[in-house]
């Protein structure tokens, strides 16, 4: 009889502790959609090689991070290094800057 009521509570709390969790992973995803920003394609641009080409190296700093002043030497140090051109270049900053 005790072991039924132990394995009973057992069983209970498992249930609640995975209901719980898919409710707050649930929550979490509806969140994110929520805060999805549309992007103009340039700046789209600018977030994919930002992502593919700096962010296989290291990682990623928040585009908030720096100013805009303090991203434009950045940008050109690493230009060399992520193996893009100018125009590139100009993509990532202008994501960076424009994506505060």
């Amino acid at each position: 009889m005790k072991l039924k009521i132990a394995i009973g509570l057992i069983l209970s709390l498992f249930f609640v502790a995975c209901s719980s969790s898919k409710k707050n992973v649930v929550e979490a995803i509806e969140i994110k959609e929520v805060e999805q920003v549309h992007l103009q394609p340039e700046l789209a641009q600018g977030k994919v090689l930002y992502e593919n080409n700096c962010g296989k190296c290291h990682t990623l700093h928040s585009a908030d991070k720096y100013s805009k002043e303090q991203w434009s030497p950045i940008v050109l140090r690493m230009q060399k290094k992520a193996r893009v051109n100018d125009e590139q270049r100009e993509l990532i900053y202008n994501y960076l800057v424009m994506n505060k």
